[in-house]
This record gives C-alpha cells, sequence and structure tokens, in this order.
C-alpha cells in the first residue's frame, strides 16, 4: 500500500510509524475541521511546555503517549490516526493515515519544522477523542478534545440558530472582508456563474471571469457581449459551449474574426455543433483566404450545391481531398470524374474510395492507389480481390473485410471461420446474418468491454418485428442495441428485463420508457449512473415511488436510501440517514429538502466532501456559516457556497465588483 506520497511515508517512518492498512477516507472528523480547536484563540492546552528545556523533544514525546493513553487515543491494538501539518515537505496528505508505534518512535522530533516544534493531530480511530501537538511562540501545547461528535452535535444546534438581525450582521461582515485574492476569486467566480439566482445583468459580469458561464442558456444581451469580448478565450467558449447562438450571430462571430486560424477554429467549432449558417456565409467561408477555413467549410450543414462545387476545385488539395469525403453524392458527374483524375495522391485517394463504393474496385486500384488499408472495409471489391484478401490478407485486412456490406455470402461464411478471434468478432455482428448463422460462430465476448450500440440494429428501432427477432439473438451486443431503443413491444422488455447479460438490462433502464419497475429496482442495486443519463434507473418514470418504506433497514445502503423517496417518509428518517455509517445513505439524506438546518451545519464537516458540498447548498443556510465558507481558502466549498440561492443581489454585486480587476473597479467601504 502506499499511504500517502513517498516523502509522507518516510517521514512517518523517520517518526518511527508503521502504516497500518490502506490509505482510505476514514468516517471521521476531517483533519481541517479537527485543526480548529487545536489552533483556535481561545484554545487551552492540556500541558504547555516551554520551548526552551533543553529536554524539549524527550518531554513532548512523554506528555503525548502520557495523554494519548489517558485519553484513549492509543487502542487496545495501539492503532492510531495521524494527520502532520507545518513538516516543511509539503507533502503530508490532506486525510488521516492509519498508524502503530514502533519501538523507536519519535512524534515531537521529526514532525514539524524543526525537533521540538511539532504540528501533528492524533485521533482514536472512532473518531471520538482528539490530541493535537501545536507550537506557539514560546510554548509547545498539546490540546485534547473529547466526546466530538457530541460537540458536533451542540455546535450545529447553536450555528443553526440565527435572528434576522444576526443575518444581516453576517453579511455585512463579509462586505467589510478584505478582497479575495488568487484561488478564492476564482471559485466565487465559478459559484456566481452556476447560481441559479445570479441575476443577468450581474451575470453578463462574469464574461473572462469564468468559463462556467457560457455552458448555460444565456440570454441575447449576454451572448452579445461574449461576441464582442477581449478576450479569445470567451468567444471560442461561446462558439463551444453557448446553446443559444442564432444563424445571424454565427456570421458575425465567425467572420469578425481577423485571425485566420481563430477564424478556422470557430468555423471547425459551428460544423462540429451542425450549426445553420445562411447561404451568404458559406459564400465568404468558401472564399476564405486561409485554406483550414475553406476546408472545414465542406463540413457545415445545408452547403448550396454551387458552393460545394467551387470547392472541389479548390487550390488546396486538403480542401478538394475533404469534398471527396463528405460531398461525394452531391457532386455533378464532371466533377466527380476530375477529381478521380486529380494531380495529387490524396484527392485521388479520398475520391476513389467514394466512387467505389459503388462500382467495383480492382486489384491494380487497390494496390497502385495510396489507400493505406482503408479500402478493404467499405469499398465494393472486385471477386477476385476480395477472395485474395479473405484467404491471404493481413489480420487487419481481414478484419476491415468482414464489415464489408459487399461481401459475397461465401466469402462472410469464409471469414467466420477465421482463425483470427478479431475478424470472427467483427463476422458475427453483421446485419446480413440470420441469427442462426450468427450463433454459430465462435467468439468470446468481453461483457466488461466497451463496445458502442451497433447503427444497423438502432436504424430498426421502429421496426416491431425486427425489435423481436434481433432481442432473442445470442450475441449480447445486438440485444445490447435492442435495448438502447426508446419504446419495444411488452414481449421483448420481458425477454430483455430478464437478460442474463446485466448490461442489456442497464441500457434498458436507461433508454427505454418501458422498463419495467421490477429490474430498474434490480440495476438500481448496482448502478449509480453515466455521465449522459446521471438520473436512471432511479429517475425513470417506471421507477416505484411507493411502498419503499420497507428498505428503511435494509442493509444495503443503495437499498436503503430509497426509503426516504417513499411518500410516506418522515423527518426522523431523514435525519437519522443523516448519521448513517453509509456515504451514499448520508448524501440522500444531505440532498432532502425536508434536513434540518442544525444537520446541514454538523455535515459541513462530514468526511466525504460531496456531503459537504450537498449540505453547504441547505436552502436554510445561516448567513454566518455561509460567510465562513465563502472566505474558506482550504477548501473548494466556497465555490458551493457561491452557488447557494440565497446569496442576496447586494452580496452577489459586490462579490462581482471584487472579482474584477482592482485597476476598473474599487471596493465599497
Amino acid at each position: 500500500m502506499t499511504g500517502g506520497s513517498d516523502k509522507f511515508v518516510e517521514l512517518l517512518q523517520r517518526a518511527g510509524l508503521d502504516i497500518v492498512g490502506d490509505r482510505r477516507i476514514e468516517e471521521v472528523l476531517p483533519p481541517r475541521a479537527a485543526w480548529r480547536p487545536v489552533i483556535a484563540f481561545e484554545a487551552e492546552p492540556a500541558v504547555a511546555v516551554q520551548t526552551d528545556r533543553p529536554d524539549l523533544v524527550a518531554e513532548l514525546n512523554t506528555q503525548w503517549h502520557r495523554l494519548a493513553v489517558k485519553e484513549g487515543i492509543l487502542g487496545e491494538d495501539g492503532v492510531f490516526l495521524i494527520n502532520v501539518a507545518g513538516n516543511g515537505t509539503g507533502c503530508a496528505p490532506s486525510g488521516w493515515t492509519r498508524v502503530r508505534l514502533t519501538a523507536r518512535w519519535d512524534l515531537a522530533g521529526v514532525l514539524g519544522e524543526r525537533p521540538g516544534q511539532p504540528e501533528f493531530l492524533t485521533l482514536s480511530t472512532d473518531g471520538n477523542t482528539l490530541l493535537g501537538a501545536t507550537t506557539e511562540e514560546d510554548e509547545v501545547w498539546l490540546v485534547t478534545m473529547d466526546r466530538i461528535k457530541e460537540r458536533q452535535e451542540a455546535a450545529a444546534q447553536t450555528k443553526a440558530q440565527e435572528s434576522p438581525e444576526e443575518r444581516a450582521a453576517a453579511w455585512a461582515l463579509l462586505l467589510r472582508g478584505p478582497r479575495p485574492t488568487g484561488r478564492l476569486r476564482e471559485l466565487w467566480a465559478h459559484g456566481l456563474a452556476l447560481n441559479p439566482s445570479t441575476p443577468e445583468d450581474v451575470r453578463a459580469r462574469l464574461l473572462g471571469l469564468s468559463h462556467f458561464l457560457l455552458w448555460r442558456h444565456l440570454p441575447t444581451a449576454v451572448v452579445e457581449a461574449a461576441m464582442v469580448h477581449p478576450e479569445w478565450k470567451v468567444r471560442e467558449l461561446l462558439a463551444e459551449a453557448q446553446p443559444n447562438i442564432t444563424a445571424e450571430q454565427w456570421a458575425r462571430l465567425i467572420l469578425g474574426e481577423e485571425h485566420p486560424r481563430r477564424r478556422w477554429v470557430l468555423t471547425l467549432l459551428a460544423a462540429e455543433r451542425r450549426a445553420e449558417l445562411t447561404e451568404t456565409v458559406h459564400e465568404q467561408l468558401s472564399a476564405d483566404s486561409y485554406a483550414p477555413v475553406r476546408e472545414e467549410t465542406v463540413r457545415l450543414p445545408g452547403l448550396p450545391p454551387r458552393t460545394v462545387t467551387a470547392l472541389a476545385a479548390d487550390p488546396d488539395p486538403a480542401v478538394r481531398a475533404m469534398v471527396c469525403a463528405r460531398a461525394w453524392p452531391r457532386l455533378e458527374i464532371p466533377v466527380r470524374r476530375n477529381l478521380l483524375g486529380d494531380l495529387h495522391g490524396k484527392v485521388r485517394a479520398e475520391a476513389l474510395l467514394q466512387h467505389h463504393q459503388d462500382h467495383p474496385m480492382t486489384r491494380s486500384v487497390f494496390h497502385s492507389e495510396d489507400l493505406k488499408g482503408r479500402a478493404a472495409q467499405p469499398c465494393c471489391l472486385e471477386r477476385d480481390l476480395a477472395e485474395n484478401l479473405a484467404r491471404h490478407g493481413t489480420p487487419a485486412q481481414r478484419c476491415a473485410l468482414a464489415g464489408n456490406p459487399h461481401l459475397d455470402p461465401d466469402l462472410v461464411a469464409l471469414l467466420a471461420r477465421d482463425p483470427d478471434e478479431n475478424v470472427r468478432s467483427v463476422v458475427a455482428t453483421r446485419p446480413d446474418l440470420t441469427e442462426e448463422q450468427r450463433s454459430g460462430i465462435q467468439i468470446d465476448f468481453d461483457p466488461r468491454g466497451h463496445h458502442h450500440a451497433l447503427r444497423w440494429v438502432t436504424a430498426l428501432h421502429d421496426d416491431t418485428d425486427a425489435m423481436r427477432r434481433l432481442a432473442a439473438s445470442s450475441h449480447p451486443l445486438v440485444r445490447r442495441s435492442v435495448a438502447r431503443a426508446k419504446r419495444l413491444p411488452p414481449d421483448v422488455i420481458e425477454r430483455l428485463a430478464q437478460d442474463e447479460d446485466r448490461v442489456v438490462q442497464l441500457f434498458l433502464a436507461e433508454s427505454c420508457d418501458d422498463a419495467p419497475a421490477e429490474m430498474l429496482l434490480r440495476v438500481w442495486q448496482w448502478w449509480t449512473g453515466s455521465l449522459s443519463t446521471p438520473d436512471r434507473p432511479r429517475g425513470h418514470p417506471n421507477f416505484p415511488r411507493h411502498g419503499l418504506l420497507c428498505y428503511a433497514e435494509d442493509q444495503n445502503p443503495r437499498m436503503r436510501q430509497l426509503a426516504l423517496d417513499d411518500p410516506e417518509s418522515t423527518l426522523e428518517l431523514v435525519e437519522r440517514f443523516s448519521r448513517d455509517t453509509e456515504v451514499e445513505v448520508r448524501l440522500r439524506a444531505a440532498n432532502d429538502p425536508r434536513l434540518t438546518i442544525a444537520s446541514a451545519v454538523r455535515m459541513l464537516d462530514d468526511p466525504h466532501e460531496r456531503i459537504r458540498h450537498a449540505a453547504a447548498l441547505h436552502p436554510q443556510l445561516p448567513a454566518r456559516v455561509l460567510v465562513q465558507l465563502l472566505r474558506d481558502t482550504d477548501t473548494d466549498t466556497a465555490q458551493t457556497a457561491a452557488r447557494h440561492p440565497a446569496l442576496p443581489v447586494a452580496v452577489m454585486e459586490q462579490m462581482i465588483q471584487w472579482l474584477q480587476p482592482p485597476t476598473s473597479a474599487t471596493p465599497s467601504p
């Protein structure tokens, strides 16, 4: 195992500590919260040792060990938790490390800037007793704290109480505070950009301060401001991410860019996003002085025929090659003929690949032109060429040939018996096989591999008979592709919901509106959601919402948390789950709007970051707590606090003013 960085492991070894077990997040107070009572202004030491003692290190070690035994830091097995700060190496991890003393231990002499100036925390493994060492001006303090969990509860109850006057005073304190610098300014900007309550006029002032701003649907005025923003990165991200850009705005954005390479980037992004541009813009871009711009213009949707023809005669071969690859069906016969005889080999190769998708390719063409092996899969090959490749081609050529839609049945059958597993695997997913033929091909399908849905199957999603036939396929990838359909007949649903390949069930849960409740509940037990469908299966309309209280005592935390979705669940259950031993159950409680303010405050010191962030968004969080989070430079919680919908508009406006460069804005007194 590794107990952190190599330097940190070496540091603990020099201190005479053995690391116990694997590195993990301990279910105890996080170190940043544990340091607070040790270094607080009102802290009182259990032991204070003068720094001028000649036996300082020995005395500190003796006193630490005495207190550690007395307070129960050292359990029966001798294991405890440690966190080190101020060791001068910059290598201490942010979490706790399980350790045990060896015969040569020396904490006070090693765990600090210098021997006798220790800075470390030790904690009992149950997380309820703390013993910290910190160096003051002329003393070293050993500070203890017991009943940590009880104290957390009491402190949270106190912080949760806030009068209107106290709330106003807390916001005033933030506004009187120092201007944020460095990382904190960045966190504030990102948080305000993501805050749903940020007014649009305030949001517009975030341009250039946070890239998150442009990923959301912005009003026309903000889009217009971004289009003329002096920073190129703002304009580039606008083209990449902003969903609200009109054809007229695209035209001004691209054509108004003087730098040719940037104009090319904007055209590329427009093509990637399938942006609809006007015919006038198409013509201007097709005549651009920078060849890469003209090349990307070929990929724009709705390109007029005369523009395509003009680009086919472009002086740059890369542009002509792109026309062959992307617009061949739209070219007139004479234009195609010219491209097939083009003087540039790259253009001829692209033209040949398109031409021979419906004209048989001879062996001489296959070997004479620089096709780089790309012709075996898409092109219509003459019989002798196809047979020669099937029998004597390289494994890569046979693999490509196995997916050729023009291949004769006997050659398909030959490749189905190919000695190469990859070749047989490609044949097994061909659309022209019967399911009997498909089942006869020997393949070793890895269910853990990443596979895309078969396009020919997804094209048949509206064909009920095809879905019935393919749902019974022996090939898991075919069945997975069927499961991606939005709607399916009841008998197909029933079959796929019991499929032995659980990825079939997963895809059914993610994609199909007809997925049954029982299967959705089963998938929920092992699937937490993907980036493309993060709310499935729990967000599926057929997911059960009633009768879930029976899972409140379930041993599986995935099932236990569902009890809060039941309409008959109570505030008491939310509170109980906020103290659950499993992180995902606590996270579900942290996101429940019924969670009490006190519990939200307590969960701000949860060992897990995602729970702390969820608690920081509690709608009734006290202002003084939010202010503390907004000023916290040690964690990213400041960004979450800046996203809080309860931030007053006046506070947001002041934060924005502070985020501007000092020369352009002066904070109010």
